[in-house]
């Protein structure tokens, strides 16, 4: 099998991602569940020809002396793949994910038109997407990005590892650096930022202390950041900036936040009731006067009842929306469940509703 076939693989099946690995069949993940797609095992001269045939010299720098890289690579019009190369008992393994360059609008995301809006209406301030891996966040943040770059002339500076989606100027100024390419790292990009004149940062991923940190300095500047993190709700994202940093600087932190924190959106993507898709759950959290305060007093742990208390902000808890998608159809019961916070408090909630 080539290259070319397993990429047409994951077009037709519309899968999000693949895995090659050797003595393994090509496996990928459709609607959230990895399936076998070819009972064919990969032999280890497969998947050397294939990285190969795949990478630059600076990949094969980095697999040799990282045993890791990942990189992105075009495949016709509209679609460009995110490819992970690793070793896995000392042979090569890849991990490829599907990204659709048609970037979809708010409304054919599923997602809460006005508060992503209002997002993109911001001038400064600290904005995040979050969820696990495949959960969607690239996606609704290259569809800001677009909405932005539609309606105002700003600058808009990317800093990603890979890039992932690209655009074409229209009323705003896009440009974007791929880490290891066109800048060594997330720090040296992020410390010659205010070189370069941006309205608009997309830092790629938030993981450590120090890119946290530049992240809140480029808002307290004037700058409107977006950026990613791996948490899977709201109070987990806040939670995890503050841990980056030793305790003595918490409340400093909580009050950075209180000014700096204009929303947090969290998302996981859940199978639809007829099998066609994926949809998204998502949990909203807005900088009103009320979380501000929660965040100036460390008052974490009610983060969750102001949330679901803050619609008239577009606020709205993972639990609201799980039983909005039940309620309009969109989803199973046992869907929501699966996928809930507090399964016996949906469970309770569904039944009072005759839902379940």
């Amino acid at each position: 099998m080539e290259f070319k076939d397993i990429l047409e693989i994951m077009i037709e099946k519309n899968a999000s991602d693949i895995f090659i690995r050797v003595a393994s069949p090509l496996k990928a993940r459709i609607n959230s569940f990895i399936e076998t797609v070819c009972d064919e095992e990969f032999k280890l001269e497969n998947v050397d020809a294939m990285v190969r045939e795949i990478t630059k010299e600076r990949e094969r720098e980095h697999l040799k002396t990282r045993h890791s890289c990942e990189f992105a690579l075009w495949y016709k019009d509209f679609w460009r793949f995110r490819v992970s190369i690793f070793y896995q008992r000392d042979t090569p393994s890849m991990v490829i994910r599907k990204i659709d360059l048609r970037i979809p609008t708010f409304d054919k995301l599923n997602l809460p038109v006005v508060v992503l809006e209002k997002f993109c209406h911001e001038r400064r301030g600290l904005i995040l997407l979050t969820g696990i891996t495949g959960s969607g966040k690239s996606t609704t943040i290259a569809s800001m990005m677009e909405y932005i770059n539609q309606n105002f002339g700003r600058h808009i500076l990317t800093v990603e590892e890979p890039v992932e989606f690209t655009f074409s100027d229209k009323k705003a100024i896009i440009n974007q650096r791929e880490i290891g390419v066109d800048v060594a790292n997330y720090g040296d990009a992020l410390r010659q930022f205010a070189l370069h004149s941006p309205d608009v940062i997309y830092i790629g991923n938030i993981r450590d202390s120090d890119t946290c940190r530049a992240a809140l300095t480029a808002a307290e500047t004037g700058v409107l950041v977006f950026s990613t993190m791996h948490t899977v709700n709201t109070t987990g994202t806040v939670e995890r900036i503050i841990n980056f940093f030793p305790p003595h600087q918490h409340q400093l932190i909580l009050n950075q936040l209180s000014t700096l924190l204009r929303g947090v959106l969290t998302q996981r993507l859940v199978p639809r009731a007829d099998n066609s898709g994926l949809i998204p759950a998502y949990e909203s959290l807005i900088l009103s006067p009320s979380i501000s305060r929660l965040f100036r007093e460390n008052k974490l742990y009610e983060l969750p009842k102001y949330i679901a208390a803050g619609d008239v902000y577009g606020m709205k808890t993972f639990h609201q929306c799980l039983l909005e998608l039940v309620q309009n159809g969109s989803i199973t019961p046992q869907t929501a469940l699966e996928y809930a916070d507090k399964k016996e408090e949906l469970e309770m909630e569904l039944r009072n509703r005759d839902l379940l």
